[in-house]
């Protein structure tokens, strides 16, 4: 009998998994992780639409090697946090991103005490991509689609 392969998205999603097992921590995860991208994106939108554009672009590649039904929905998660900075008053974004991004991390670092566990970063850089596919194969695991 032939083990099924592991395909690298899962084992990254797993492992990342790994270090976020509380309930509560979870939900910080959901909350910051995506408010932590939000903001990577509104800084580099402040320094230039294009950056922030630039750098959805080039991670929807990453992601699209990972798994392109992933790639699918984050490249929709990236397209509605673009159009909601292009609302906002361009002057404000930075403030209220780098405001956003330093409460977000407190959060994330609060939720790993919580754990006992270090976040996955620590051990693999790759782990600060896989945080938005985690919370991302949250919601497809809900809604029954397949990555």
């Amino acid at each position: 009998m032939q083990d099924k392969l592991i395909r690298p998205i899962d084992s990254l999603i797993a492992t990342y998994a790994e270090s976020h097992l509380n309930p509560t921590n979870e939900i910080i995860h959901f909350i910051c992780v995506p408010a932590i991208v939000f903001t990577v994106m509104g800084l580099l939108w402040s320094l230039h639409p294009l950056a922030a554009a630039f750098l959805s672009a080039l991670s929807l590649l990453y992601y699209l090697r990972l798994s392109p039904p992933m790639a699918l929905g984050m490249a929709l998660m990236s397209a509605a946090m673009l159009f909601v900075l292009t609302m906002l008053p361009q002057q404000q974004i930075w403030k209220m991103s780098l405001a956003i991004f330093v409460i977000a991390w407190i959060g994330q670092f609060i939720g790993h005490k919580i754990e006992g566990k270090k976040p996955s970063f620590f051990d693999d850089l790759r782990f600060l991509m896989i945080g938005p596919l985690f919370v991302l194969g949250f919601l497809y695991r809900r809604f029954n689609i397949r990555y």
